[in-house]
């Protein structure tokens, strides 16, 4: 690891034979600085480079380029979304399990914290049978339908997204303008980011093909 352009200045004397030179090397000293300035720019450069090459420790403008190769226009940034958040939603995106159920109700509990209902009309897990003794006839559950294949119902939750709680207005407590605990609050920090079109967004890049998801949300 190189630090500062006096650490590399040291490094380079280090391999020189110090024979060569005497103890005192002003000269030397001015040539190996040049080129320790110019060589720890580029081994910035280069330490940059690396990590904006992956996600996981990429930032700023890379992040959303990285989002934009893989999912078009499909997973933008939200507002005020900090680079930490924003990576963790694309590679949790990318290793997403797709075409199943499982994959419907990891994209909407992985966005609000709140596990969807599903129904299935063709499903006997969702719909049971007549005097099955569990979701029959006249006990809890639905009605199962041969007409409906490859579709499915949805009841999603929106977020239970609160603002922050130490923020307040001017001269109102806790944590107004001028009264302690001071707070001050950025987009990323108030909730409600999460809207219903991200929602059915989600749904529908999880869905299995030729299939329909009719989808109801709720508070």
């Amino acid at each position: 690891m190189i630090g500062d352009i006096g650490d590399f200045v040291g490094r380079l004397k280090a391999v020189l034979p110090a024979r060569w030179f005497g103890d005192t090397t002003p000269i030397l000293d001015g040539l190996l600085t040049g080129l320790a300035a110019a060589w720890t720019g580029l081994y910035g450069l280069l330490q940059d480079v690396a990590a904006q090459a992956r996600i996981a420790t990429a930032s700023g403008s890379f992040l959303d380029m990285a989002s934009a190769d893989y999912f078009g226009g499909a997973l933008p940034r939200a507002a005020g979304e900090s680079d930490a958040a924003f990576s963790l939603r694309i590679r949790a995106n990318l290793l997403a399990p797709r075409a199943t159920r499982a994959s419907v109700v990891a994209a909407l509990t992985n966005l609000t914290g709140r596990a969807p209902v599903i129904f299935e009309p063709l499903n006997a897990a969702d719909t049971g049978g007549y005097n099955s003794g569990w979701l029959g006839y006249g006990v809890a559950g639905g009605y199962g339908c041969a007409a409906l294949p490859f579709q499915f119902f949805v009841t999603g939750y929106r977020p239970n997204a609160a603002p922050v709680s130490n923020a307040g207005g001017y001269g109102i407590g806790p944590g107004g303008y001028n009264t302690a605990p001071m707070f001050y609050a950025s987009l990323e920090n108030v909730g409600g980011a999460v809207t219903d079109s991200d929602l059915y967004a989600a749904v529908a890049s999880v869905l299995p093909t030729a299939s329909i998801a009719w989808m109801n949300l709720s508070n």
